[in-house]
């Protein structure tokens, strides 16, 4: 009954029927329902209020626990799983038993092991990229007005007040009519400021019209479980996120559409491209925007080719809004709600593709900023890898083999990636200092070194060939420093492990704003 009275704008009283639509087709709607009723017309902000104020704990109970509910196993609020414990402690004792037996032996093939995994994500990733570059996507003739549909856009925030303007004027700017808008600007309850803010816009000349959900407070304060509150209010036919600072382009929505149309229905979602705005300003930033280019014009289109599952980008993911709905939304504590809710939607028998649409971001431009950003991210692929790993059975009958062995190698080959890349290099090094001090095998030695070298030579390449795909080629030479890069998404990846034992639904924020498009 509340999703009716959410998607039909009413909620029945002792003496009738609160209603935001008035419009003939829902009044007919109304009277067939709930029979001869009287109907009293009221502006759709008090009767969101009211139900709010009557439905607001089902509501974010629904929005914290849903998903726990419906689809235990798919969860993250249990970390890890008794059995994944007892696997990895049995892990543990046997490697601590082997080094007690045989300590250089172990090394050696502790490293081997290691080193074959990194080979692995690094070859993985290449033939991704070939896969990329094989066929560009055909152009799609944007729908007309009159057959457009409605469009929801959900834009999470917290403690931004200061980019609502900038915003607003972007997505203003969307090149779709305003009246099958279904702008949601989704605050906490408690950020005083920014609802504040907000109110101060709300009917001002230039912007398109918005409501305001107020989040309340009650579970981990994670952007999933705001964007799932605000799920329950949302009226469109499809539906989108973006970030505070987003600007998406303005035919974004239009081509969207026509992408949805032209695809099957499995086709649940739609990832738009990301890339930065202030991608110039300096070292830091400049390494950002290769390691998106990368990642979102060159791998998640290799991905998308061979039809496996794809984690989805932090924004800019347009969904089928009744197919959100069906697998339960977000995980509220999944701190890379994004990247699990991709690899869910495989499991449930659904696909992602890529949008050929860029959305604009801003770049961190501290370090400690990126640092604590890439962290949550890391953090949140190993909450997915544990949660899509607790059946691997399953996960293989859902995805197919391919699917689960590019699972194995993108979202865990992203984590081997961060954490193995140091003590390779170390026990190579080690290795090599050990044999010319005393002509000795130090327990490295076993390590193609050639080999290590060698995909870190690729890994590199693709660093330098991805901003050309945009066109953006005076980052090119800035990828021959990717090496530093790594070091840095190194030290993300140890704190992230480091949080996920001790502060696993912690959400870091982000700072937004330090920066305004130019």
């Amino acid at each position: 009954m509340l999703r009716l009275c959410l998607t039909r704008l009413f909620l029945p009283g002792t003496d009738g029927v609160m209603a935001a639509d008035v419009s003939p087709e829902n009044l007919h709607w109304l009277k067939a329902h709930l029979g001869p009723v009287t109907v009293h017309p009221v502006s759709r902000s008090v009767l969101l209020a009211e139900i709010r104020a009557r439905h607001g704990a089902a509501l974010l109970d629904g929005a914290v626990f849903g998903l726990a509910r419906r689809f235990p196993r798919l969860s993250a609020q249990t970390v890890i799983t008794r059995p994944q414990m007892a696997v990895l402690g049995g892990l543990v004792a046997s490697v601590l038993v082997a080094l007690a037996l045989a300590p250089l032996l172990t090394l050696r093939v502790t490293m081997a092991l290691l080193s074959l995994a990194f080979a692995g994500a690094a070859l993985f990733r290449t033939v991704l990229a070939i896969l990329a570059n094989w066929r560009r996507p055909e152009p799609l003739c944007a729908p007309a007005v009159e057959a457009l549909p409605s469009y929801t856009i959900l834009v999470p925030m917290y403690r931004e007040a200061a980019v609502l303007p900038g915003l607003m004027r972007g997505l203003s700017a969307l090149d779709y009519p305003q009246h099958l808008l279904d702008i949601k600007l989704v605050l906490e309850e408690d950020d005083l400021e920014t609802v504040a803010a907000a109110r101060a816009l709300e009917g001002a000349a230039g912007y398109a019209p918005f409501e305001i959900v107020e989040v309340p407070p009650g579970g981990p304060r994670t952007k999933p479980k705001a964007a799932n509150y605000a799920l329950a209010f949302a009226r469109g036919e499809y539906l989108v996120v973006y970030d505070a600072e987003d600007r998406p382009e303005p035919d974004q929505l239009r081509k969207a559409v026509a992408a949805f149309r032209a695809a099957s229905r499995t086709t649940a979602c739609l990832q738009a491209r990301l890339n930065f705005y202030n991608a110039g300003h300096n070292w830091l930033t400049r390494m950002f925007a290769l390691d998106y280019s990368l990642w979102f014009d060159v791998l998640l289109p290799g991905l998308d080719r061979i039809g496996v599952p794809m984690p989805l980008g932090g924004t800019s993911n347009h969904f089928r809004t009744a197919v959100l709905r069906d697998i339960g939304g977000w995980d509220a504590f999944n701190v890379t709600e994004d990247a699990d809710i991709g690899i869910r939607l495989a499991q449930l028998g659904y696909r992602v593709s890529m949008l050929d649409s860029t959305t604009f971001e801003e770049a961190p431009v501290a370090l400690d900023v990126w640092l604590r950003q890439r962290s949550r991210w890391l953090k949140g692929y190993m909450q997915t890898w544990l949660v899509h790993m607790r059946d691997p059975a399953a996960l293989m009958r859902r995805t197919g083999l391919g699917g689960f062995f590019a699972f194995q190698l993108f979202i865990g080959g992203g984590v081997v990636f961060a954490l193995v890349n140091p003590p390779l290099w170390l026990a190579f090094l080690t290795a090599l200092l050990l044999h010319q001090m005393t002509g000795a095998d130090g327990p490295g030695a076993v390590i193609p070194g050639a080999g290590l070298l060698a995909c870190n030579v690729l890994l590199t390449g693709l660093a330098v060939l991805a901003p050309r795909r945009r066109g953006w080629d005076e980052l090119a030479p800035y990828g021959l420093t990717v090496i530093v890069y790594w070091a840095l998404v190194s030290a993300a990846g140890y704190r992230g492990i480091w949080q996920l034992v001790t502060r696993p639904f912690f959400w870091e924020k982000t700072a937004h704003g330090v920066m305004t498009p130019g």
